[in-house]
């Protein structure tokens, strides 16, 4: 842990002192209100031990990381039937864009650009009341990071709300194909939610844990999901997790990870640790920038790629 702490420490203390640092999501206005000065690193070992830097302990706007935990619901819900609904395949394309969607005939690459999100949301919805959906998708997060303590930030889901027009456009376009269940306003309105969550690096790695130590909880030792599905979950993240920087992001890292454009980050090291990082600023894939590169050399100094040494 003695190294660890080192090396987390003197990223920390590196990202601090860069002065390229990317570009706040400005389309979210709740999110262009963020200070890109902000730095924050956590990681959670599958023994409970902790090591974090800077901002590790504030709370910022998960968005799209919350569709790791949505596709973990939806899968326990649905099954592999899911996958007649949504690909699992890269984009190729920026995380909102209409047009593969008309070529593909409604059915969206993957889960975690923003159409296959909304798929996986309305899988969730089915039999519920949005409101109801909305607290099973908070509650299965704050019992994995085992921290009741996490929320959602309603300001920013208004935020998203208000100013989710092509979000509205892509429901609509899969409810023309039969690709949605439910009204898009409904779906939607769940989705938005969920995208707004806010938990800090601290939180978020804890709530990742799983993911590393096999489907298993490593607090409680109960099963989240079976150790297959852990396994298919981080190919996703790997494949597909940073949108159309997916590919470069395996490249320099070598970890399945997911993004977000709030900023953050959740990286897995299978069997060994789950990692958090949040930098407001994005690259012009709309991952964070001082995230993305602060992962990069964590990994190569802790040996820690996938691929090996």
């Amino acid at each position: 842990m003695a190294e660890l702490a080192g090396v987390v420490a003197e990223i920390a203390a590196e990202m601090a002192a860069r002065v390229e640092r990317g570009q706040v999501a400005s389309y979210i206005p709740e999110l262009s209100k963020v200070d890109p000065r902000h730095f924050g690193i956590a990681v959670v070992t599958m023994d409970g031990q902790s090591v974090e830097a800077g901002d590790a302990d504030a709370a910022f706007s998960i968005q799209s990381i919350s569709k790791v935990f949505t596709l973990t619901l939806a899968l326990g819900a649905r099954g592999d039937a899911l996958w007649r609904r949504v690909g699992r395949e890269p984009s190729g394309n920026p995380f909102n864009s209409i047009v593969q969607l008309e070529r593909e005939h409604g059915i969206p690459r993957n889960p975690f650009i923003n159409p296959g999100a909304i798929v996986v949301t309305d899988a969730i919805l089915a039999g519920h009341a949005p409101r109801e959906a909305i607290g099973s998708i908070l509650r299965f997060i704050q019992f994995l990071a085992d921290d009741d303590s996490i929320y959602i930030d309603q300001a920013v889901a208004k935020s998203e709300r208000e100013t989710g027009f092509r979000n509205f456009a892509l429901a609509n376009y899969m409810k023309s194909f039969g690709n949605l269940d439910h009204p898009p306003e409904l779906t939607l309105g769940v989705y938005f939610h969920h995208c707004a969550i806010a938990m800090s690096c601290r939180q978020l790695a804890s709530a990742g844990r799983f993911l590393a130590n096999g489907g298993r909880h490593p607090a409680t030792g109960r099963s989240v999901v079976s150790s297959e599905r852990a396994r298919r979950i981080n190919a996703m993240m790997l494949m597909c997790g940073h949108y159309d920087g997916s590919g470069d992001f395996a490249f320099r890292v070598g970890l399945p990870g997911k993004s977000g454009v709030g900023g953050g980050i959740l990286a897995i090291v299978p069997g060994k640790a789950s990692i958090a990082v949040w930098a407001p600023g994005l690259n012009a894939n709309g991952n964070s920038l001082l995230g993305s590169l602060a992962l990069e050399k964590l990994a190569r100094a802790m040996e820690w790629s996938i691929f090996g040494r």
